[in-house]
């Protein structure tokens, strides 16, 4: 009997495990992807590889973990102005996200469709700043900082706003965290092919450890 129940939990961790490589190559695939076929439109329309790098860098999702590799590897522009353009582009929506979603939510909450989606949203943030909440300040820069799937400037900025954080606070923790995470990118460009291998498995590292303490809390419950 406790050797099925053994094979069943290993099982499960398994497929949970299986379950979060598919999600990283996807997730990073898709991220990669989408940052490229922009930036590749955008040029074709006229724009230079400068304003282009600003355009894809102010992107939720894609933010400057993914206009960094389009200065450097696609459009080979100087690593300075690549980097230089990331922040600035990365950070222009979040001045106005931190300062303006307050009142947009409060605006709009009181259409029934929104307030679900504003619900969802502020429901999803606080699930991921709760481990943050306890550092507040370089909490928040780190959590922005670590170039993972689900953070960044963008839920950065719905998160400062979720745990009430003064504005100008904000907005230096979120671009510290910027800084981070360009620092990180750029080791990672740098290194090529060896940047995303050692990218991929530190990735698929935190995520199984987080499937892993999942489980463990699943199991717990269950006994």
């Amino acid at each position: 009997m406790k050797n099925e129940e053994g094979r069943t939990k290993n099982e499960e961790l398994t497929r949970a495990v299986v379950a979060v490589l598919l999600l990283v190559a996807v997730l990073g695939t898709a991220q990669a992807g989408t940052g490229e076929r922009i930036a590749e439109k955008l040029r074709a329309k006229g724009l230079s590889p400068e304003m282009v790098v600003v355009a894809v860098s102010m992107l939720p999702v894609v933010e400057l973990r993914g206009a960094l590799p389009i200065g450097n590897n696609l459009f080979h522009l100087p690593l300075w102005k690549t980097l230089l353009l990331s922040v600035v582009g990365n950070m222009i929506p979040i001045f106005l996200v931190v300062l303006l979603l307050e009142r947009v939510v409060a605006l709009l909450g009181r259409i029934r469709f929104f307030k679900r989606f504003f619900d969802w949203l502020f429901k999803r943030t606080r699930s991921k700043s709760g481990a943050i909440a306890k550092y507040e300040f370089w909490g928040l820069a780190i959590f922005v900082g670590i170039p993972l799937p689900g953070t960044g400037a963008w839920t950065g900025a719905v998160a400062a706003v979720a745990m009430d954080m003064p504005y100008w606070r904000s907005l230096l923790s979120i671009f510290l965290g910027v800084l981070m995470a360009a620092a990180v990118v750029t080791l990672l460009c740098l290194l090529g092919i060896w940047g995303a291998v050692i990218a991929g498995a530190a990735l698929v590292v935190v995520l199984v450890q987080a499937i892993v303490a999942m489980v463990r809390r699943r199991r717990r419950a269950q006994a």
